[in-house]
């Protein structure tokens, strides 16, 4: 056994950060890098220089401080944390063979090359080969829920090892591929990911197994996958340029003047900002998290943010992307129709005939229907057409059986289409039974039947198609093969076109009833020529390099000259409230593409099903070209920018454009010349369905639209051929489907049903926008008012750099008093509730354009802020100046003008937000009258005696409290100051509502209608269609004896009763507001 490679690697892993030594300079330096921790100890810098410095330096360090600490505290929980973890995972123990011996070893010490022994349910050591295990055939079971999401998948090699030398790939963090050879007693092998079983696996259901250590610590697979990010918020700095001081150096005091306004107008951007935004954004992931009207009961599956960063741009979603099968459809799959020889069995959507008895065969699948019974009248005479289709739905496929009792089946299947068309075949007398990694085993009209497996030339993304190469037991070698009909047209025998053009008027006939189809073939193979092919194959298969293309290459070698059998036809049905949500989301005015590798005509007859094309669409475009040429040709429009602008068009258009215009090979439609022609003419369209796509087509289409759009993107996807595309999209959401985790793990959120799309845009997504625009608007007022009241108290000190406010009223602001009201006004406020949100999408359409913080939003702040600091400047200035108290004293002091003007500015902001809020809750009340308390507290406090006599310095306001807030004039000019601040408020929200009500007031003027139900809508037969699988085949696991087997777990429920609203899945509805605003 070679050991040359990595011998040194141990496999001890290392997932924390710190120790005890570099924690603190370390984490420090990380946080530094942030410009905006940064940018404040830049102030804290200029604040220890007393030429320029008018605060204390308390005024920066309290804010910054504390922000620090957090962050110290949280990264050294989450550190500690890791390093428990790696101490747990290093210290686990393992049995090593050494010596011919079995010894416990620790995980940290397995090195590159040794042979450990795995037991049930052990955690797997590091990446291994396996070598043998206790099942039949070395079969071994893993849940590999940490790596992909699945549940379990199986592995094997059926192989003793004594000396033998593999060669492989140098670690990466690539889980779905491997790449070696191993060499054995001067025979090579090919190895590739099905044979290896990933550190970070839990082996299942097999009592022991060994395996050779083939990367071991970081260099594992699971390890490299890792990925740290970081994030950073940036700062910004006002500058006023200042007047120079008589007798002094102009420029010097110019200078000097400059750094002391930069340290007085840092305010404008505090570093509660940075604190505030991560809060906010927390807080309504949770929120998503904990909707219970968002959670499957069925699958018991919650919706998951799985970010904190996304949450605003939910509510500024202009295009979605989408999967059809598994997101649109419920992704489980029943056999209804077929064609075979010619003839076409199955009665389609009426069902009107009875189903067909099956009694007949002891191993049918008693859930299984079918309704017609000349399939089986032919099946029981013998038609020899008829019994070779069904021999090739049950030797050509990659589904694992297993029979716990004898006679009962059940099959794991790769792809629901697959466990369909087989479990079909089991009815109708051909029954798969058991398989090894060179047999198959069948029971063909109650006779057992035993074909020697010699190939599988396995399904991919590419090929489209997948194939195997059998002996029957009287010696006859044929490979059958079954695939897109596009793809198995171009590889039929010429003297098939008869049959291909009766057989194709079936495919359409059954695509138009919405029916995923599949072409099937076989070919007779001679002896000598299938030898020599095995001999190129076995060569392509052990290369290290370009292995899957040099395969393909073998693969299109002998899958020619096919003989056409015919075409089957499975049934995917929409899932519950797709129509509804579609529509919802086309009144929001969101424009929904559908991303699907069906046939051009099943997808346009689930784009008619699901509400997305309507007959009262005024036209839908087809593009199915094959040219660059003739996709100009197919009514594109010739503008040339590149930028597309939405331009408005006359009525509502469709468009279905096929994979054949969009990408094939060189992709006609993405090449420059045509795809801005392309990408205009689908963006004036309501609906787009791009069919016959590959998942890096889906990917290059969202790619063209984020790239010459300025919009924010969505896509939704549940398997692994959406995940490219769920990447590309600036919002990623995942589907919990039948076909893995996958999707779900490379999401951004995820939930069960598509119709959750419509709550997570309309209500969580609409909400985050408004609440953190509300939030940004709010905190530039407060902060831009804070601020301009030190530029108008400027002229009255001479610019001298002099603060209004006292030092500790600065401090504490933005950090006490100005804080907690902010953040549950952006947590918890809501202009309409999610059952308006539903009955009015068109409320989603600010956030589209994004009105609620613009830049003319914004010069409003700024204006607002201008005007509101004048008066809160001036009124008191006004109110103060030569004014005495009741007894004739003098209180027209800097101190006693400084308490007033904060106490005015502090009122007037709250005051303003009390008015910003739409929906109070208690959490709000409690922040706001709180915050006002603590200030009027803390005020008392700091202004006291004592806090006077033990820090003489740094509390010099003794006694200004109690001698000014006991003036009715004080309060007077307060009250003042807070009506003149808020009436243009008032009077411009009242006259907008009178003459330019936005979307938000003609909603609210409106009665919620009565929910309306939803008229079914028909299918269309004039459109077909046809699907296929994206996720590569298990090929390669079938001829190796890997079988799969998926134990179904079940989770305590989390909402047990289902009469509760939880369990109510029926889809919200909507009414347009213009017109019921014209109803009487």
């Amino acid at each position: 056994l070679s050991k040359s490679f990595y011998l040194k690697s141990n496999n001890a892993i290392k997932t924390s950060k710190y120790n005890v030594f570099t924690f603190l300079p370390l984490n420090l330096f990380e946080q530094f890098q942030r410009l905006a921790n940064a940018y404040f100890v830049f102030l804290l810098i200029l604040l220890l220089i007393p030429q320029i410095s008018s605060l204390s330096w308390f005024t920066t360090v309290v804010p910054l401080l504390l922000v620090l600490s957090i962050t110290l505290a949280k990264d050294l929980s989450d550190d500690i944390t890791r390093h428990k973890n790696d101490k747990h995972v290093n210290n686990r123990e393992v049995e090593v063979l050494i010596d011919g011996e079995l010894k416990s070893e620790k995980w940290m010490n397995v090195q590159v090359g040794d042979i450990v022994k795995l037991e049930n349910n052990e955690f797997v050591t590091a990446d291994l080969l396996l070598l043998s295990s206790s099942e039949p055939l070395n079969l071994i079971y893993i849940e590999t829920a940490e790596l992909d999401g699945l549940v379990s998948k199986h592995v094997n090699v059926n192989m003793n090892l004594f000396i033998c030398e593999v060669r492989c790939e140098p670690p990466n963090n690539r889980l779905d591929k491997f790449t070696g050879t191993l060499t054995l007693r001067g025979e090579t092998f090919a190895l590739d990911n099905e044979r290896i079983l990933l550190r970070g696996c839990t082996l299942r259901n097999t009592e022991w197994c060994f395996g050779l250590v083939v990367f071991g610590g970081p260099d594992t697979k699971l390890i490299n996958k890792m990925f740290n990010f970081t994030s950073c918020l940036f700062g910004n700095s006002f500058i006023t340029f200042l007047p120079r001081a008589d007798g002094a150096n102009a420029s010097l005091s110019a200078f000097l003047t400059f750094w002391s306004y930069v340290i007085i107008l840092n305010t404008v951007v505090p570093i509660s900002l940075y604190v505030s935004v991560e809060i906010l954004r927390l807080g309504n992931s949770y929120f998503i998290d904990w909707d219970c009207k968002m959670y499957h009961v069925k699958s018991n599956t919650p919706a998951q943010a799985r970010t904190t960063t996304l949450n605003e741009e939910l509510g500024q979603i202009k295009y979605i992307f989408s999967d059809k099968t598994g997101t649109l459809t419920q992704n489980i799959m029943t056999f209804n129709r077929c064609s075979i020889n010619g003839k076409s069995y199955g009665c389609g959507l009426c069902r009107k005939t009875e189903k067909v008895d099956f009694s007949w065969n002891s191993l049918a699948d008693p859930k299984f229907c079918f309704h017609d019974h000349k399939l089986v009248e032919a099946v029981k005479s013998g038609s020899p057409e008829v019994q070779a289709f069904f021999r090739l739905l049950a030797l050509c496929h990659t589904v694992m059986p297993e029979e716990k009792t004898e006679g009962e089946l059940f099959y794991q299947a790769q792809s629901p289409d697959e466990g369909a068309l087989v479990t079909a075949a089991r009815n109708f007398g051909f029954v798969f039974r058991s398989r090894t990694p060179e047999t198959i085993s069948l029971v063909e009209m109650g006779v057992p039947t035993t074909y020697e497996l010699l190939a599988v030339l396995d399904f991919n993304n590419v090929r489209k198609r997948m194939s195997v190469i059998v002996r029957s037991p009287e010696g006859k070698l044929t490979l059958y093969c079954k695939g897109a009909d596009t793809i198995i047209y171009e590889r039929l025998h010429p003297s098939t076109s008869k049959l291909m053009e009766v057989t194709t008027e079936h495919l359409n006939e059954y695509a138009g009833e919405g029916l995923r189809t599949l072409a099937l073939a076989y070919k007779d193979l001679d002896e000598d020529e299938f030898e020599k092919w095995k001999e190129r194959h076995h060569e392509a298969s052990t290369t290290l390099e370009d292995r899957e293309a040099k395969l393909d290459t073998i693969y299109e070698e002998i899958e020619k000259d096919l003989l056409l059998l015919g075409a089957s036809a499975v049934e995917d049905k929409l899932q519950d409230g797709v129509p509804q949500t579609i529509e919802q989301l086309a009144k929001a005015d969101i424009k929904i593409w559908v991303l699907t590798g069906d046939k051009q005509e099943t997808a346009e007859n689930i784009g008619y099903s699901c509400n997305m094309l309507r007959e009262e669409m005024k036209e839908i475009f087809i593009v199915a070209s094959n040219t660059a040429e003739e996709v100009r040709e197919d009514r594109l429009l010739g503008k040339k920018s590149q930028v597309v602008e939405d331009e408005k068009v006359d009525g509502e258009y469709g468009l279905v454009i096929n994979g054949h215009s969009l990408v094939r090979e060189i992709a006609f439609a993405l090449q420059k010349d045509v795809h801005l022609e392309l990408l205009r003419t689908a963006c004036m369209c309501q609906t787009v369905i791009c069919c016959r796509v590959t998942p890096l087509q889906k990917a290059q289409v969202v790619e063209l639209v984020k790239k010459h759009k300025k919009v924010v993107t969505l896509a939704i996807g549940d398997g692994a051929n959406d995940v490219s595309m769920i990447k590309t999209a600036h919002i990623g959401v995942g589907i919990s489907g039948q076909e893995g985790m996958q999707a779900v793990l490379s999401s951004d959120f995820s939930f069960a049903q598509f119709r959750y799309l419509q709550r997570l845009l309309l209500v969580h997504g609409r909400w985050s926008y408004l609440r953190m625009c509300k939030f940004l608007r709010y905190f530039f007022y407060k902060n831009f008012t804070f601020t301009f009241v030190h530029f108008w108290y400027g002229f009255f000190c001479g610019f001298s750099a002099q603060t209004v406010y006292d030092e500790w009223f600065i401090t504490l602001y933005n950090l006490v008093y100005a804080a907690l009201p902010v953040i549950g006004l952006s947590l918890f406020d809501q202009d309409v509730n999610d059952r308006w949100s539903f009955q009015y999408p068109q409320l989603y359409a600010p956030g589209q354009l994004n009105q609620y913080f613009s830049k003319m939003a914004f010069a409003r702040i700024l204006l607002h802020s201008c005007y509101s600091s004048l008066v809160l400047f001036f009124i008191p200035w006004a109110a103060m100046c030569d004014t005495v108290r009741d007894d004739g004293k003098d209180i027209a002091d800097y101190q006693s003008f400084a308490l007033l003007a904060q106490t005015c500015l502090l009122i007037a902001v709250s005051v303003q937000l009390g008015l910003d809020t739409y929906y109070w809750t208690a959490v709000n009340q409690f922040f706001l009258w709180g915050s006002l308390s603590v200030y009027f507290a803390v005020t008392f406090t700091m202004y006291s005696n004592g806090m006077y006599l033990i820090f003489t310095s740094s509390f010099p306001f003794i006694g200004t409290a109690r001698n000014s807030l006991n003036q009715p004039n004080v309060w007077l000019t307060i009250f003042l100051t807070t009506i003149l601040c808020i009436l243009p408020v008032v009077a411009k929200r009242f006259l907008f509502i009178q003459l330019k009500p936005t979307i938000n007031d003609k909603a609210k003027a409106v009665p919620p209608p009565p929910p309306r139900k939803f008229p079914r809508r028909r299918i269309s037969t004039r459109r077909s269609g046809y699907a296929f699988s994206h996720a590569r085949g298990y090929g390669d696991l079938v001829t190796s004896g890997r079988f799969l087997r998926i134990p179904v777990k079940s989770r305590p429920a989390l909402f047990p009763h289902t009469d509760t609203p939880v369990a109510d899945s029926t889809p919200q509805t909507y009414r347009t507001i213009f017109e019921e605003a014209q109803s009487p």
